[in-house]
């Protein structure tokens, strides 16, 4: 898929799963250097945002926003994830009630597997997915121009609506 950052097409590698169908596996590690696994999620529903930098205000915006929601959605799991370094996500995380998993995608596995990996910049296309209890992706984004912020409603009421379908 291309995306655009400031108008400049860049590609994205692998294929984006699509609403219905069920959420691939990756592995990616925890500020606590504990890898994790889609399984590890499995019966709940899981928002992951994924963002391409931390340390650029668009990205740290989307990663603010996303964690005021994970105190506000109860049940609901947040996954931000990024190609960032432990020490840049840290950084980023100093002063701040972090209610969310904060994820580093060290090895691209979750880029590739779920087709937002962008090679020749090494980061990850703005994207958000939802993934409800029984592991199928039940709602997906892919900003297409990566300086844009994702529509935070539009995800917010895709976590709801996969909370009330039990």
């Amino acid at each position: 898929m291309e995306v655009k950052m400031k108008g400049e097409p860049h590609q994205t590698s692998g294929n984006i799963p699509e609403k219905g169908h069920q959420a691939p596996d990756f592995e990616a590690i925890t500020l606590n250097d504990r890898v994790v696994h889609i399984e590890d999620y499995e019966g709940e529903v899981v928002l992951i945002s994924v963002f391409p930098d931390i340390g650029t205000s668009t990205c740290s915006r989307q990663t603010e926003e996303f964690n005021n929601w994970a105190s506000k959605l109860d049940d609901v799991r947040i996954l931000s994830i990024s190609t960032n370094t432990k020490d840049e996500q840290q950084q980023w995380c100093v002063g701040k009630e972090i209610k969310m998993d904060m994820l580093r995608d060290a090895n691209r596995s979750f880029g590739k597997a779920y087709g937002v990996f962008i090679e020749d910049m090494d980061k990850l296309a703005r994207s958000v997915f939802v993934v409800d209890r029984k592991g199928q992706i039940v709602y997906r984004e892919i900003v297409e121009e990566m300086s844009g912020e994702p529509n935070y409603e539009n995800a917010v009421a895709a976590a709801r609506q996969a909370l009330a379908n039990i």
